[in-house]
């Protein structure tokens, strides 16, 4: 529906919104273009002083490694079509087979299969037939754009970089799981306490913004000392088996746990206050208990506000850097800390490529997320910003 010509935008006024915006998005999205493309050259080409070297790689490309112009636009469709999969099919099927009390596990289950399916066709499937297809063609086939993928086997096999992607799995999820179990009871339980509680929720939340407010330095120097004596605290209740927290995966969720509440809180408060108490009136009518009516009956429309709080918490503990590098030793590193280690030492310009390959490698399931639930991120966004 077309605007009221009052009401429309002068044309000098979108064109600068409009180019502010490119600009932005350039300036943006130009540090990720970059260092993805560095990390696919020889290190000559990768540092090259000319940017054109670093593109096109001809270093990478005398060696024979690269790719042909049929290589290049089977990629781009391939890439094209799994984001449109990723869009479109992925969210029908997953609300096709996945009951609405299940839709987080059956998101989780569906990103995963989803992503490991990209993986294999991707990185098994489509270089040896293009290889194949490639030898077939002649000139046609020869490289023209350096490419290799050497310093991502070295990353992920030689220097173990899944080690560090498991724990920060382990960190995410858990951080998640317990922000989202803890948040949703605690935001519905404020949201529907009614106008005496309201006084007191509000004290609460308060409080607990305090607390967030709080620098994260302040928050582990206070449970470092419980995390290293742990085995002398547990001993009395589980004996010669009390484990040390320090330096494992699970004193970190515990802290980013803490840090994150407050802000899940609120904002899942916020969604719960848009829902009419009408919903929980109609379901206790019809013989539900007030967790009943919670979960079959409140909770499937709150999906959207859920996903959105929980991609808030993933991203905080997945981008972590300074509670997992003071927390966890160098066994049970994760991601970003480990990245951190790679650039903090000497190295030659081969071990810088990987450092780079490393840090990309970060960034792809960013993309993989925001792609397959940027519906339920919007639609979570626009309710908990509109009242009623």
């Amino acid at each position: 529906m077309s605007l009221p010509k009052s009401m429309q935008q002068p044309m000098a006024l979108q064109l600068s919104s409009a180019g502010f915006l490119a600009f932005w998005c350039l300036i943006a999205a130009f540090p990720i273009f970059w260092i993805a493309v560095m990390s696919f050259k020889d290190p000559i080409d990768a540092f090259s002083s000319n940017p054109l070297s670093v593109i096109f790689g001809p270093e990478t490309v005398a060696t024979g490694r690269g790719l042909s112009i049929v290589s290049i636009i089977v990629g781009i469709a391939f890439l094209w079509y799994t984001i449109h999969l990723a869009m479109t099919l992925l969210p029908k099927m997953v609300s096709k087979y996945t009951p609405p009390h299940l839709l987080v596990p059956g998101w989780i289950i569906g990103a995963l299969v989803f992503a490991i399916g990209f993986l294999i066709v991707f990185a098994g499937i489509l270089p040896p037939v293009l290889g194949v297809v490639n030898s077939v063609l002649g000139p046609f086939g020869k490289p023209i754009l350096g490419l290799t993928t050497e310093h991502y086997q070295a990353v992920w096999v030689e220097n173990a970089f899944y080690e560090n992607f498991t724990n920060s799995l382990i960190v995410t999820v858990g951080v998640v799981t317990v922000s989202l179990t803890v948040g949703t009871l605690a935001g519905y339980g404020l949201a529907r306490s009614g106008s005496t509680g309201s006084v007191i929720a509000f004290w609460i939340l308060i409080i607990a913004l305090v607390f967030r407010a709080l620098p994260h330095s302040v928050l582990v120097a206070g449970y470092l000392p419980p995390f290293i004596n742990s085995a002398e605290i547990l001993r009395p209740l589980l004996g010669d088996a009390a484990p040390t927290l320090y330096g494992k995966p699970w004193a970190v969720i515990a802290v980013l746990v803490s840090i994150n509440q407050p802000f899940t809180i609120w904002m899942l408060r916020s969604f719960f206050q848009n829902i009419p108490n009408e919903l929980d009136e109609a379901a206790r009518v019809d013989g539900c208990t007030h967790f009943q009516a919670f979960r079959w009956v409140i909770m499937p429309v709150m999906w959207p506000g859920v996903i959105t709080t929980g991609l808030f918490s993933f991203l905080l503990a997945y981008n972590d850097y300074l509670v997992c590098s003071l927390l966890l030793d160098a066994q049970n590193q994760t991601m970003v800390p480990a990245i951190a280690g790679y650039f903090n030492r000497e190295t030659t310009t081969t071990d810088q490529v990987e450092a780079v390959a490393a840090a990309v490698s970060i960034i792809a399931p960013l993309f993989l997320l925001i792609m397959i639930f940027q519906r339920q991120i919007v639609s979570g966004l626009t309710a908990g910003a509109v009242k009623g």
